[in-house]
Parts: structure tokens; C-alpha cells; sequence
């Protein structure tokens, strides 16, 4: 699914015109940018949770040339889906 399939059905769920559950996506983007640049956990019920984590620096090969080269440290975005959305997750993964 595209971004503009799921604002066309976001908009249809809950009877918004298209350019208002457009700008309603857009915000709720923004607003988890500003708290992930703060370093914040963001935790939404039912869902999951967003987390930055730090990625040590580390040594890596290049298989093809035996080269050894240094990954500078750096954060990563991490997602935690919560209980409810893993069973659904799992019973999906049977069918």
C-alpha cells in the first residue's frame, strides 16, 4: 500500500475529505520526527513502540577483498510491536 492508498482509505474510515486526513498523516509524521530528534521513546497503546538505539562502532570484512574497514558508530530506529500485534502477526503467518 502506498502513501495515497492509505490516506484514500484513512479518509474513507472516518468520513474526512482526502485533503484533511492529509494534512492529519502529515502532522502525526512531523510530531514523531520532533520526538525522535529529541531522543525520545514514543510508545503508542496498542501498537508498539518507536526506540533509537545506539550501534556501536565496529569492524566489518569485504568477503571479495579481505579488506577490514571501520562502521562509525550511529543511531538506529527500532520498532517494538506490542503483544496483540504480534499474536495477530502470528495467526496471519498460519493461513
Amino acid at each position: 500500500m502506498n502513501n495515497k492508498e492509505f490516506i484514500a482509505e484513512l479518509s474513507a474510515k472516518n468520513d474526512l475529505p482526502v485533503k484533511d486526513t492529509q494534512k492529519l498523516a502529515r502532522d502525526v509524521v512531523d510530531a514523531m520526527g520532533d520526538i525522535f530528534q529529541e531522543g525520545e521513546p514514543l510508545s503508542i497503546v496498542n501498537f508498539g513502540t518507536f526506540e533509537l538505539k545506539k550501534r556501536l562502532e565496529r569492524i566489518v570484512v569485504n568477503p571479495a577483498t579481505k579488506q577490514r574497514m571501520l562502521v562509525p558508530p550511529k543511531l538506529t530506529l527500532n520498532f517494538k510491536p506490542s503483544s496483540t500485534w504480534k499474536e495477530i502477526i502470528k495467526n496471519k503467518g498460519g493461513e
